[in-house]
This record gives C-alpha cells, sequence and structure tokens, in this order.
C-alpha cells in the first residue's frame, strides 16, 4: 500500500466560522498542537491578496505575511501548506518555495475553469511548491471532465489531486467511482486526496472507505479538530487520526488534537456554528447550494416540508450556483399556487353575510383582553376568525392559516378537536382537504418586504367577499422591546428588528382601505396610533 497522509484545514476551513479571526496566541497555539500530534499536512489559511495583512486572522495576501505569522514557528516533521482560491492571488505576492516556511500550495477551482488553473498550477510548481489540485464540487463533473481534467494534471504532474465534496454530497459508492476513475487514470507518482463535507454525515465514513482501498499511489485524507470548517463543517481530524492509528500504524497524538479542542477550537462552537443539522442535509439531499436552505428558511413562513418541496424544483446549473432571483421566482412560484377557489369563496360569502365579524389575532392583548373580548361576543354573537393562531379563551368558528410554518405549529392542537380552517393555496393539508381553500395569489404584495402579511391577507379576502366592516382584537402590532406573540416559540425571529416597518406597512394597508371596509380595535393597537417605541 501507498504512503497515507493527514491533512489539518482547521486554520482555513475552520476560518469560514469566524471570518479567520482566530486571534494570533490561538493560531499558535492550533498549529504547534497539530505539529506535536504528528499530523503530516498543516494547513495554515488563505492567501487572499483581495484581505489585508492581520496577525490575528489566518487569511493572508501574500506569503511574506505567512512569514510573520508562523515563520517563527517550528512545524516539526509535518508540511506547510496554504490554499489559494484561483483568481484571488497572483503569482506576484508569491515568494519562491525556497525562500517561503510554505512546502505546498493547495489551488481550488470550478470546473470551468480548469484549464486555466491548472496553468496557474504549472507556475506554482515552477516556483518550487508541491501542488495540490483541488477539484471544487468534484461531483459536478461528468466522466469525461474529469478525464479532461487528469489529461492537464498528467502533463504537470501535481503533488496531489483531490476530490473536494464542497457541498457533502457523497456517499460512498459515488466516493469510489471518482476515486477509481482518477486511480486509474492519473500518473502513479501523483497523490490522490479527499476533502469532505459533513451534510449527510459521511465525512468519516468515506474517509474511512477510501483508506481501506490497497493502492500504491499515495493518498491524502482532509480533517479539521472537532470538524470546525464550512457548512456542516468536515471530517473531525480527531476521529480520523484514531482510525488510523488503529488501522493503519500511525502514530497520531490524539491527546494534542483534544487538547486543541479543549482551549483552541470550543470557543467557537457556543453557540453551535457547524456540524450535522438538518439545514445542510436540506441542502445535501436535494443537490443545491446551501444559501437556497438560509433564504428559503428566513422566508419564516415556510414549513420545512415546503422548503423540501421548492428545493426538489431547482434545475441545472443554477442548483449549485446561488441565484438569488431565481430562487425568488421559485419562491413565489410555489406561493402561487393557483386554484378555483370561487366555491369556496361563495359558501363564506353566504356565511358571513348579516354577521358581525370578530378578527383575533396572536397579539398580547387578546390575553390581557379576554375579558372585554368575551363580552363582545356575548354581547354581539360575533362569527369568530382566529388568524395564524388557536385562542385559548374562546373557541373560533374558523382559523385562517396562511403560511405552512404556522400550520405545522399548529397541527397537534388542530389534531386534537375539530375545526373549520380557512388556509391559502400554499399550504398542503396534511389530512384530507382544508374546509376552504382561498387563492394566495391576489392577497400576495409583491412589493412589499414581507409579502405574505397574515391579517392583510384576510382583511383583502373580506373586501373581495364585500364585508363592509370587521372588529378586530389582539393585534396589538409590533414591539421592538416586548414580547409579540402570545406563545413566545412562534413569535418571528424578525418581529423586533422589523417592528417599525409591519406597523407602518399595516397601518398603511388599513388606510388605504377605509373606503372598502369599516375596521374598530377593540383592543389597543399601534396599527390604529403611532407609537413612540
Amino acid at each position: 500500500m501507498g504512503e497515507t497522509m493527514l491533512l489539518d484545514c482547521t486554520l482555513r476551513d475552520g476560518g469560514y466560522i469566524n471570518d479567520w479571526n482566530f486571534g494570533y496566541n490561538n493560531i499558535v497555539s492550533i498549529f504547534e498542537r497539530i505539529a506535536e500530534a504528528n499530523v503530516d499536512i498543516i494547513e495554515v489559511g488563505f492567501l487572499d491578496e483581495r484581505r489585508s495583512f492581520d496577525i490575528n486572522r489566518s487569511i493572508m495576501p501574500d506569503t511574506d505575511s505567512v512569514e510573520k505569522i508562523y515563520g517563527k514557528l517550528d512545524k516539526k516533521n509535518s508540511m506547510a501548506v496554504a490554499m489559494i482560491d484561483f483568481g484571488t492571488c497572483g503569482t506576484e505576492n508569491i515568494r519562491p518555495c525556497s525562500e517561503s516556511l510554505l512546502d505546498g500550495i493547495r489551488v481550488i477551482f470550478k470546473k470551468h475553469l480548469r484549464r486555466p488553473a491548472m496553468e496557474f498550477c504549472r507556475e506554482l510548481k515552477e516556483l518550487g511548491y508541491k501542488v495540490f489540485v483541488q477539484l471544487v464540487s468534484v461531483t459536478s463533473y461528468s466522466d469525461e471532465e474529469l478525464l479532461d481534467l487528469i489529461s492537464l494534471a498528467n502533463d504537470i504532474k501535481p503533488y496531489a489531486v483531490s476530490m473536494v465534496d464542497t457541498y457533502g454530497l457523497m456517499h460512498c459508492n459515488n466516493l469510489m467511482h471518482y476515486f477509481e476513475l482518477l486511480n486509474m487514470h492519473l500518473e502513479p507518482e501523483i497523490g490522490l486526496g479527499y476533502h469532505a463535507h459533513n451534510n449527510f454525515q459521511m465525512g468519516y465514513a468515506n474517509c474511512i472507505a477510501m483508506l481501506s482501498r490497497n493502492v500504491s499511489r499515495r493518498m491524502i485524507v482532509d480533517g479539521s479538530i472537532y470538524g470546525m470548517g464550512k457548512s456542516a463543517g468536515n471530517c473531525p481530524i480527531e476521529l480520523i487520526a484514531m482510525h488510523m492509528n488503529h488501522v493503519l500504524g500511525k502514530n497520531y497524538n490524539i491527546n494534542q488534537i483534544l487538547e486543541a479542542i479543549d482551549s483552541n477550537i470550543s470557543q467557537f462552537y457556543s453557540p453551535a456554528t457547524w456540524g450535522y443539522n438538518m439545514f445542510y442535509y436540506l441542502a445535501a439531499s436535494n443537490n443545491c447550494h446551501p444559501n437556497y436552505v438560509s433564504y428559503l428558511m428566513n422566508k419564516k413562513t415556510l414549513s420545512v416540508k415546503s422548503i423540501n418541496e421548492i428545493l426538489s424544483r431547482l434545475e441545472g446549473e443554477d442548483k449549485l450556483l446561488y441565484n438569488k432571483n431565481y430562487i425568488e421566482e421559485k419562491y413565489i412560484s410555489y406561493q402561487n399556487k393557483e386554484i378555483n377557489d370561487s366555491a369556496a369563496m361563495e359558501a363564506l360569502k353566504n356565511i358571513f353575510s348579516g354577521r358581525k365579524l370578530l378578527l383575533i389575532g396572536p397579539g398580547r392583548t387578546a390575553e390581557s383582553g379576554h375579558e372585554a373580548i368575551e363580552k363582545y361576543i356575548r354581547e354581539k354573537d360575533p362569527c369568530i376568525i382566529s388568524i395564524n393562531f388557536l385562542p385559548s379563551h374562546f373557541k373560533p368558528d374558523f382559523i385562517f392559516i396562511s403560511n405552512s410554518k404556522r400550520y405545522m405549529q399548529l397541527a397537534a392542537a388542530l389534531s386534537r378537536e375539530s375545526h373549520h380552517i380557512i388556509a391559502t393555496s400554499n399550504v398542503t393539508c396534511q389530512n384530507g382537504d382544508f374546509d376552504f381553500n382561498i387563492n394566495v395569489s391576489p392577497l400576495l404584495d409583491l412589493d412589499a418586504e414581507i409579502i405574505d402579511n397574515s391579517l392583510v391577507m384576510f382583511l383583502k379576502i373580506l373586501i373581495r367577499l364585500g364585508c363592509p366592516s370587521a372588529v378586530l382584537a389582539g393585534f396589538d402590532g409590533y414591539s421592538k422591546i416586548e414580547s409579540n406573540h402570545i406563545i413566545g416559540e412562534m413569535e418571528y425571529d424578525f418581529a423586533k428588528e422589523k417592528a417599525d416597518y409591519l406597523n407602518n406597512y399595516t397601518r398603511n394597508f388599513i388606510g388605504s382601505v377605509s373606503d372598502k371596509i369599516a375596521l374598530e380595535f377593540l383592543t389597543k393597537s399601534r396599527y390604529a396610533e403611532e407609537s413612540d417605541e
């Protein structure tokens, strides 16, 4: 079996978590502990000419900066390397290897840039560096494209070619497909590497699978301390080092790595900012850029099921190349599920005709003002419609549900007792059909910062039905200080930050429709009067 090597990428890939601001003392400590642990290769950070020198950060504009941070440190038997994202650091910023602490440079590039990137790798090799060719998103390569890359590598003969599973998509079977193709066609003196991301929690397993192959060439696997790294993180180096000690007879000092976790890394893990979680699972399982997931999650109105459905509709090159306009189109398209709601609207019109309408919102006055609300109900016998929540003091005649997230939050309560539900067409019933399904597209305000304000949406329904008036309770408006929802865990994360905008938007809408529907507030509301908060 050929040589097997372990590379630590904490100071580089881990830097995505903290903008590479580990602090100088921390950088030194991490470097020294990894060297003391006998790890074969230490990646000291990024070379990026766009960044100014900062002794506290492991992202540096040139090799002179590497010397300023690491030059006096003892790398022991370890090889020191840095990474360049092709196009972000030219050779004018790189001294010859003989004048640098660095032994090698890793170059990452996307497949459409492979030819100019490989020429850049040739230039680095001519400067004396061991060059690592890093195939970003290797899963995006067709066999033909990978064979083309291999022919370029065989001409240049880098130190290694590495499979980079950028989005954590690979399981052992497809990892082995790329491995066998590279192993079969690369010149024997070129090493073969693997850089995992842990979206499917497969980084460790895939490293083990690769290291189990009995091949004559050099093999390199990447890990980081405690898995610290971009997105779902990397293969934890303490795990793969332990495996290599037990199975391959290596002598990595695991205790040094564990000390580094405790002393250097744990401070960046609270709150947890990397590791396996549903967010990265969604991205990986839909073979898409994780920014699409964060974009949809930040809408705060979608269930995970809805997010997954939208992601499943992504197509082509845009899946892995984040395009905000593209995902916005998909989101609006999903929300605009067109249905024929004429029967539902006619039925509601008959039900509401001649009745007083009491709309109940989830503001705190729905609780504190429940006596006034109950008095109104006794005296006026209104038709009660609650908006995206279930009141505790009285049972509504109807519940209006306008987003999947709220529906999922109410699902358990709704399953315990029967309720008449008016739902917009973007919400999917989990058991049969809703009582009344209303087309969502006319209710959205695509020019607004938040396009699906639930109160505004229901008022649009009432206007369409020709209802002359309604009484509102529990629609407090938004506070920048206090909780804005009776049920704390149901409050939107953006509620306090966007309080002024939301209050002004709703107040302006109510004013704009005053000639179509008369609204009376039964409880105090910022929508009825301006607040000094």
